[in-house]
């Protein structure tokens, strides 16, 4: 049986163990030597002294101070013998819990240095005392969570080379044939040079605007908001796309509700993420935004009959560059970092939103909440 499986389990509790281990061993093997040298070699001097002869040829018995004397060098003896059994047998149980403790600063440190080579798979096992186990538990997690990260990172930069690429190559097919003469300087085609044009620019600002968010740099400025106004305003600006793909846009603002906390521009443009990502992934049938007060706020919800979310991809879809279906979320012109910046800025502005599905085909709903301003 391994030492760490008889010893309580915090580190703590180990080295305390271990050293009142040590001083037991100790203690006890001091007693059991002393008392069995020590009588044995004080009878033996004892003896000798008996047998001294004094002047005139006949035995005289010990003086005290050769008494005293004796009993102090088996006393010595005994405490020397104990010494040289108690010593070894210390050393081997501090040896024994040194090793242990040391191994799993050894593997963790290994493993850093592995992670910090690029190498994001390693994992450290988890065993040892308690605050040794919650450590590899947390450096298993962040370990984890790094190789999303660069998995996520390798991701965008193929992401993005394809989000350049496709405008780029339309914007490079019309410029040529522009210069050769095959097409002519129509509506048409100076409508598709823009249209390409602002793809591109909203990409950038994409970026630029996950940039500030990561880095906690998104301009906020709080104020009483009316909520139905912030709706009716996102909603406008989005009701032609939803016409166009032949969908139903539903909104619901009950009268009387009170004015958030919140940045006007903000809340509108996160309302605008949330619907552009219900039209996004509803092929067919209808999307839905309503407004109700819910204690000290206001929840407003974004529901769809869409493509659903599998419960796994849940907790991950406010993550940057995640993306539940990546297929269709690159053929709709999808970059995975509006429901990242959407959810940074509710943040921001004090407030919380979550996602809710009940699976793959069974839609989707957001749900923002703000404070009610005061």
């Amino acid at each position: 049986m391994k030492l760490g499986k008889l010893l309580p389990g915090g580190i703590r509790a180990r080295l305390f163990v271990s050293h009142i281990g040590v001083g037991v061993v100790a203690i006890v093997s001091l007693l059991v030597a002393v008392r069995a040298t020590a009588p044995s070699f004080f009878d033996h001097r004892i003896g000798n002294m008996g047998l001294m002869h004094g002047p005139n040829g006949m035995a005289v018995p010990a003086s005290a101070a050769q008494l005293d004397a004796a009993l102090a060098r088996s006393l010595n003896e005994g405490f020397l013998i104990a010494v040289a059994v108690a010593l070894p047998l210390s050393v081997i149980i501090s040896v024994l819990v040194a090793r242990q403790l040391s191994g799993s600063a050894r593997s963790l440190a290994s493993a850093s240095r592995r992670i910090a080579a690029g190498d994001y798979a390693q994992r450290v096992p988890v065993g040892g005392p308690m605050e040794v186990q919650e450590v590899a538990r947390s450096f298993n997690s962040m370990a984890g969570a790094l190789e999303g990260a660069e998995r996520r990172r390798i991701e965008l930069i193929g992401d993005v080379a394809h989000e350049l690429r496709t405008p780029l190559t339309v914007l490079q097919g019309y410029l040529e044939a522009l210069a050769d003469g095959v097409f002519q300087a129509s509506d048409e085609t100076w409508a598709k040079l823009t249209l390409e044009t602002d793809r591109l620019g909203r990409l950038a600002e994409e970026l630029q605007e996950l940039s500030r968010a990561q880095a906690g740099q998104l301009a906020i400025s709080l104020s009483p908001v009316s909520v139905g106004d912030a709706v009716r305003t996102a909603a406008s600006r989005l009701e032609r796309a939803f016409a166009d793909k032949g969908l139903s846009l539903d909104v619901s603002t009950p009268p009387g509700l009170p004015n958030v906390l919140a940045d006007s521009e903000r809340l509108v443009q996160v309302l605008s993420s949330l619907l552009s990502n219900a039209l996004r992934y509803t092929p067919e049938g209808k999307v839905g935004i309503t407004a109700r007060r819910l204690g000290d706020g206001v929840e407003i919800s974004v529901r769809d009959s869409g493509i659903g979310i599998e419960a796994e991809h849940l907790p991950h879809v406010f993550e940057r560059f995640y993306r539940v279906d990546r297929s269709r979320a690159r053929s709709s012109g999808g970059t995975g970092v509006g429901l990242t910046i959407a959810g940074a800025l509710v943040a921001a502005m004090g407030g919380s939103l979550r996602a809710d599905s009940a699976g793959a085909g069974a839609g989707s709903t957001f749900t923002l909440v703000l404070p009610i301003a005061t």
